[in-house]
């Protein structure tokens, strides 16, 4: 499949998908390894190719405030345009194009078994998405044509005018910020947070909703300042309803040295940003416990009470407002109830 982001340049053809902007000679990939320069052209090495296929909860993505109870059908491709030493899905996301076993599914045929399975939701997840921002662009434009909805799990690392062709048709994301210092992304990503930033701005400002995600990992970005400034900087840019899930780390990969994020740190840096504003402050990762449940901000009340991705209690009225005391909760759709 030829690559409709392109760009000429000296030297070579340049991959526009991603800020790394990959200038490709002949023969030559990007940092992905998932485009190749073969002549005049840029081919999509992992175009159509599926690593996985699962259908999941969407509180799974994590997704606490978009359409609760849904399943969602989540699909991956292969390779990253970070290095993140701790990736939970480093077999995906380092994995060569050429070696990895996948199954060549049109976005048709994706489409085809979220309607036969009468899921609404398509998921991009497990490996970086929008490295695959030609599939993901065509499978989420015929999601929409068939009433489906796209949600994006992603790094958030994309070059803006590129996915500004691609955003109309994403209707959630869960952005994963690695950090909210520019040096950590320097040197363990591989990338810039400004980057990431502009780009989950640019979610927000084109009507997508926006869920955060970050892990904490033990003696690299767990300090108290660092949450508290993530956590301004959301209230203030993103706005206070933006829903933040804090991630318990677990020894994984390259990052094997440290131990599990103390639980207390999770509930500190909780606290932290719910005084810098945040209403909606989830802990995720764990067993049970404190950060699960969606409290209303006015009242106190749990209005949607979980246990891990399981819903077990909903007290909203069909406006999603508080049955103790009125207050709007900001959730995309209404409890989702199987289809009989």
């Amino acid at each position: 499949m030829e690559s409709r982001f392109v760009g000429r340049v000296e030297g070579g053809l340049q991959c526009t998908i991603c800020p790394h902007l990959c200038v490709l000679g002949e023969g030559g990939r990007g940092r992905c390894g998932t485009k190749e320069r073969r002549g005049d052209k840029i081919m999509d090495l992992s175009y159509g190719r599926i690593t996985a296929l699962a259908f999941d909860p969407i509180e799974k993505k994590p997704l606490a405030h978009f359409h609760p109870g849904s399943v969602t059908l989540s699909i991956s491709s292969v390779g990253c345009n970070f290095s993140c030493p701790w990736c939970q899905n480093y077999e995906l996301s380092t994995a060569s194009v050429d070696a990895v076993h996948t199954r060549h599914m049109e976005p048709e045929e994706v489409v085809g078994i979220a309607l036969t399975q009468e899921c609404d939701i398509i998921s991009y997840t497990y490996n970086e998405p929008l490295i695959n921002l030609n599939y993901v662009e065509d499978t989420a434009r015929f999601a929409h044509e068939s009433g489906l909805k796209n949600v994006l799990v992603t790094n958030g690392y994309t070059h803006i005018p590129s996915f500004a062709q691609v955003v109309d048709y994403i209707d959630a994301a869960n952005v994963d910020w690695k950090s909210f210092n520019p040096e950590f992304y320097t040197r363990y990503c591989g990338g810039q947070l400004e980057k990431v930033l502009e780009a989950t701005q640019f979610m927000h400002d084109h009507g997508v909703h926006v869920e955060i995600t970050f892990l904490v990992i033990p003696q690299t970005n767990d300090s108290p300042s660092e949450a508290r400034e993530m956590a301004k900087y959301i209230a203030e840019n993103l706005g206070p309803d933006t829903p933040l899930h804090l991630s318990r780390f677990f020894p994984m990969y390259r990052f094997t040295h440290l131990p599990p994020t103390p639980v207390e740190t999770l509930q500190r840096s909780r606290e932290i940003a719910m005084e810098e504003g945040l209403r909606y402050v989830y802990i995720g990762n764990t067993r049970g416990g404190e950060g699960e449940d969606t409290l209303c901000p006015s009242c106190g009340s749990t209005v949607v009470a979980r246990r891990g991705y399981a819903i077990t209690g909903w007290k909203l009225d069909q406006e999603n407002r508080c049955l103790n005391c009125g207050e709007p909760i900001p959730i995309v759709g209404g409890l989702h109830r199987p289809r009989r």
